[in-house]
C-alpha cells in the first residue's frame, strides 16, 4: 500500500477524526497485528501537538485464550489500577483512537453465558466512569485490513489481494482519496442539509415497512434531533466520531418500539457472526428474537441479557441503500461499515447530543428525557431496496421519508 496514502489516512483521523487539540493526551487502541499502522498515527497525532500518546494493544487470539482459561470470576474482577486508569481519563480527557481491523470470528466457540456473565459483571463499573466522560471528549473509529477480517470479506482472493482489496475500498469509502479535509467538508454539509430538513418535519412517528416482513413503528420525542457527520464536544471542540459515516440518526423514545424489524445484513456480536435474524417489539421491549439458526438465536438472547436498556433501541438511524458503501457491493462483516451502507436501529445505549441545545442544559435536564442507558450499543442493519418510511408529524401530516430504499 502506498505510504503516503496511509499517511495522509493517519492524518485525517487524526486531525478531522479526533481533531487532537494542542496540549491533549491521545490514546490509541490497536491490534498489535496492525502496529505499523499504528505508528503513523502515533506520529501524526504528535505533529498535530498532543501532550502525550499511548498506545493500548489488543489481540484476538489472546483475548480467545482468556475465555478459555480464566474463569468468570477473574474475568469479572477490576483491578484498583484499572479503575484508577479510568479515573485518570475522567480527569484528564484524553483524545480516544480507535483502530478496528477485529477478525469478525474471532470468537467464535467462546463460551456465551461465560462471555455474557462477565460483561454483567464489568459493565456497571466502566458505566460510572463513561458517563462522567460523556460528550466531554473527542473519540474517532476508523477502520484497517488485517488478513482475518480481509479474507472474511474477500475469501476468494489471496491474503494479499484481499488486504489490498479493502485497504483500496477503506480509503474510498472514508474519502482518503483526492482532498479528504475538502473531502469531508463537503460530505458533512450534505448531512447537515438532510438533517436540517428531517429536524424541520417535527416528527413524532416513524413507520417502516418492506417485503421481508418488516412492519414497524417508533415515536420520536420532542426536543430530539436528528444529528449527522461532525459531533461536538461541550467544550466546542468539533470532531468525526465515525470515519466512514453516511447516516442520519437520532434517539427514539425507549419505550416506543413495536412491531418486527428484520436484519438485512450480518452482523458481528462480539467476535461472532449472526445472519438471518429479526426482532419483535412491544412496547419498546424486544420480546423476541427471530433467527432461523439456534446458536446465533443465543448469541442475540444473551446479547440482550445484559441489562435492562439492551432490550430497548437507542438510535434510529436514516441511510439511503444507495450510499456509496453499499454501492461498493462489499458486505464488511464490520458494523463501523456495514451500518452506514443502509438504515439501521441500535439496541442499547441512546445519544445525549441528539438532545437539542444538549450542551447548554443541567444534568437534571438531561435526565429528564429519560433516553435509553446500557452499557451495550448494537447497530443492526434493517436497510432493503423496497424499504419505505413514513412520518407522522406532530400535527398529523404524513410525510414520505423513505421510498424504495432511499431518500423520497
Amino acid at each position: 500500500m502506498n505510504k503516503t496514502l496511509l499517511k495522509n489516512y493517519a492524518k485525517l483521523i487524526v486531525e478531522i477524526g479526533a481533531n487532537v487539540q494542542k496540549g491533549q493526551d491521545v490514546i490509541v487502541n490497536a491490534r498489535v497485528n496492525e502496529a505499523y499502522f499504528a505508528e503513523l498515527v502515533v506520529e501524526a497525532a504528535y505533529k498535530a501537538k498532543a501532550r502525550s500518546v499511548r498506545v493500548e494493544w489488543s489481540d484476538d487470539q489472546i483475548t480467545r485464550l482468556a475465555y478459555k482459561y480464566q474463569s468468570i470470576k477473574t474475568l469479572s474482577e477490576m483491578p484498583k489500577w484499572q479503575e484508577e486508569k479510568l479515573q485518570h481519563a475522567v480527569d484528564t480527557l484524553p483524545a480516544r483512537i480507535y483502530i478496528v481491523s477485529d477478525d469478525p470470528d474471532a470468537l467464535k466457540g467462546v463460551d456465551q453465558d461465560k462471555f455474557t456473565k462477565v460483561k454483567m459483571a464489568l459493565g456497571p463499573t466502566i458505566m460510572k466512569y463513561r458517563e462522567q466522560m460523556e460528550n466531554k471528549y473527542q473519540w474517532v473509529i476508523a477502520g484497517i485490513p488485517s488478513e482475518a477480517w480481509a479474507k472474511k470479506v474477500f475469501p476468494n482472493e489471496t491474503k494479499n489481494n484481499a488486504v489490498k482489496k479493502l485497504w483500496d475500498a477503506i480509503l474510498t469509502t472514508t474519502r482518503v482519496l483526492g482532498d479528504p479535509i475538502k473531502n469531508w467538508e463537503e460530505h458533512n454539509k450534505i448531512l447537515k442539509e438532510k438533517c436540517d430538513w428531517l429536524n424541520n418535519l417535527n416528527i413524532d412517528t416513524l413507520y417502516y415497512k418492506s417485503s421481508n416482513g418488516t412492519d414497524f413503528s417508533i415515536r420520536l420525542k420532542q426536543g430530539m434531533i436528528f444529528e449527522g457527520g461532525a459531533a461536538r464536544t461541550i467544550q466546542g471542540v468539533v470532531y468525526q466520531p465515525n470515519m466512514p459515516t453516511e447516516e442520519c440518526f437520532t434517539s427514539p423514545d425507549k419505550t416506543s418500539a413495536n412491531g418486527v424489524v428484520m436484519a438485512t445484513k450480518p452482523l458481528s456480536v462480539d467476535g461472532k457472526v449472526v445472519d438471518n435474524f429479526g426482532f419483535k417489539f412491544e412496547n419498546g421491549k424486544v420480546v423476541e428474537v427471530i433467527a432461523k439458526n439456534k446458536e446465533h438465536k443465543d448469541v442475540l438472547e444473551h446479547l440482550i441479557s445484559v441489562d435492562e436498556g439492551a432490550r430497548q433501541l437507542g438510535e434510529v438511524a436514516l441511510v439511503p441503500f444507495d450510499s456509496p458503501i453499499n454501492q461498493t457491493g462489499i458486505l464488511f462483516f464490520e458494523t463501523l461499515y456495514d451500518e452506514n451502507a443502509c438504515c439501521h436501529l441500535a439496541l442499547g445505549r441512546a445519544f445525549d447530543e441528539c438532545i437539542k441545545d444538549f450542551d447548554k442544559k443541567s444534568e437534571e435536564e438531561i435526565a429528564s428525557f429519560d433516553l435509553n442507558k446500557s452499557i451495550i450499543h448494537v447497530d443492526f442493519m434493517i436497510g432493503s431496496r423496497d424499504l419505505n418510511i413514513t412520518a407522522k408529524t406532530i400535527s398529523g401530516k404524513m410525510v414520505e421519508i423513505f421510498k424504495n430504499g432511499t431518500w423520497a
